[in-house]
């Protein structure tokens, strides 16, 4: 994310002030003095300024301390960086959401118009069956095996008697 400030607190009120942009960041130190000794990853230099300026960092995560007599403050800078993005301000960003957001929306609304329309006319135009009434499963077909007795066909059971043994 180039030309992002990233604020780890007030710089003056002890934290570090972190910006970044393309492949540059720069980090404040919290002390006002000059005279302020950097330290990155173990390597010293005496800038003397309260800005440090890391020109083509590879996004490497990096210890970053400035010391000023006997005080100290350290950063563990972990920041990714690039070469060639795009910056980008709040209200650019706000404005390709609310057009995301608006075209969405447009969508929506023509496919609920156009949906509504074509089921009024599926309805009127399809087949002639009455829609209200269900369509009635016919009875199962009867087991031969289990043949109900009717009135007049008793002969048929009639040699199923109970026997005595």
């Amino acid at each position: 994310l180039p030309l992002v400030s990233f604020l780890i607190g007030v710089p003056s009120q002890g934290e570090f002030l972190v910006e970044i942009s393309g492949t540059t960041v720069t980090i404040t130190c919290p002390f006002e003095d000059e005279g302020i000794r950097w330290d990155l990853s173990g390597r010293t230099e005496d800038t003397k300024e309260r800005k440090f300026i890391i020109k083509d960092h590879d996004s490497t995560p990096a210890n970053v301390s400035c010391s000023l007599g006997n005080k100290k403050r350290q950063l563990y800078l972990n920041a990714r960086v690039c070469a060639n993005c795009e910056e980008l301000d709040p209200l650019m960003v706000a404005g390709i959401i609310t057009a995301d957001l608006l075209i969405t929306l447009g969508v929506l609304i023509l496919v609920y118009y156009f949906s509504k329309g074509r089921k009024g006319r599926v309805s009127a135009a399809g087949d002639s069956r009455p829609r209200g009434q269900k369509m009635q499963r016919p009875p199962p077909v009867p087991n031969p095996d289990y043949e109900p007795i009717r009135k007049g066909q008793r002969e048929v059971y009639a040699g199923l008697e109970h026997r005595g043994i």
